[in-house]
């Protein structure tokens, strides 16, 4: 099977670990001045010896397959700067993260390019943006733990991990997060936690085994995608406590993986018998995880993405083994040839 050479930005050290699962390599472009998209590797995550750091100004002499762009940024100014004319005109696909910060439902995407595709990363997001003439499909997140950690639940505290969560505001629920934690032990982590005094970062590849001895998550976020934290928490056999909003209100079932709720007096209340009770909670979690292996599976996040790659490119998913996923669907009918192992385009 052909290796396509992807060229992408580290923008979300996570998810570009979990898009390296694909099977193909990718080019990250490198700029020592600490720009925005151009850490490469970085010495944070493990990345395989599928992904690789190329200095920006060498990109224009790289040969690539597929432009892979994963910020406005990288959409509108980077490419300009760091690729020649006919790597533009290469197959392109768009992976939007978020879903539309401006208006809801009325929010048009930048990009209007039925030569491109635009990837979703949850059907919540496909369904809010409006994404003009270009082709989208989504592709829901794929997960692996970074180490062998599983629940405990020993510490009779939630946990609640955002990055900036202060400067962040109400869209992630900063807000929400200090009204609870009146009533509720809750600890913070992430980047700049101890600015709402928090704990701190706790990095990647520690933060499963971290979170693991807490008695529950909570997600206080109100509007953004459904976070790779939260799903990394399932893996780890985490009951899950959030606001019922966006795609969180199709990934926890009240009373079998968590409770998800609007009102956060209820959610205050079942944080609380969480705590007395460490057996429900225990039981709970072992649901979630469950779930999120089935759903959140990382091989076929990997057969999605590289479905995604092949069909760009014109070259044969059936070359890939394993079937495309149901949830790998695309929205809108593409200018691109459709293969017959390609779903159902929906006009």
């Amino acid at each position: 099977m052909q290796r396509l050479r992807i060229l992408t930005w580290h923008v979300h050290g996570n998810y570009l670990l979990y898009l390296s699962r694909a099977p193909h390599e990718f080019f990250l472009p490198v700029k020592t001045n600490g720009e925005e998209g151009y850490s490469g590797r970085g010495d944070v995550f493990l990345f395989g010896d599928n992904v690789h750091d190329v200095n920006a100004d060498e990109v224009r002499r790289t040969e690539v397959d597929c432009i892979l762009f994963q910020s406005r940024k990288n959409y509108e100014q980077d490419q300009y700067e760091i690729l020649t004319e006919e790597q533009r005109r290469l197959p392109r696909i768009y992976l939007e993260h978020d879903p539309p910060q401006d208006h809801p439902t009325n929010t048009r995407h930048w990009v209007d390019d039925p030569d491109m595709l635009l990837v979703h990363v949850t059907p919540f997001n496909d369904l809010m943006w409006d994404s003009g003439r270009t082709p989208t499909r989504v592709i829901e997140h794929g997960v692996f733990l970074m180490n062998e950690a599983r629940y405990t639940g020993e510490i009779e505290r939630g946990i609640v991990v955002i990055n900036n969560l202060e400067e962040r505001g109400r869209r992630l629920g900063a807000d929400v997060f200090e009204k609870a934690r009146r009533h509720v032990p809750l600890d913070l982590v992430g980047m700049k936690a101890e600015e709402l005094g928090g704990l701190g970062e706790v990095q990647p590849p520690r933060l499963a085994e971290f979170e693991a001895r807490y008695r529950f998550f909570f997600n206080p976020i109100r509007y953004t995608s459904l976070g790779l934290a939260v799903i990394e928490a399932m893996m780890v056999g985490m009951p899950i406590i959030g606001l019922r909003t966006t795609e969180m209100a199709t990934a926890i079932e009240n009373g079998v993986s968590g409770y998800t709720d609007t009102k956060l007096n209820i959610l205050i209340k079942h944080m609380h018998d969480l705590l007395k009770h460490p057996e429900e909670a225990r039981w709970l979690g072992e649901n979630a995880r469950r779930y999120a292996l089935e759903r959140f599976d990382i091989e076929r996040f990997a057969r999605d993405w590289d479905s995604a790659f092949r069909l760009v490119t014109s070259i044969s998913p059936s070359l890939c083994p394993g079937a495309v996923s149901p949830r790998a669907t695309v929205s809108k009918a593409p200018a691109m040839e459709k293969t017959e192992t390609e779903p159902e385009v929906i006009a």
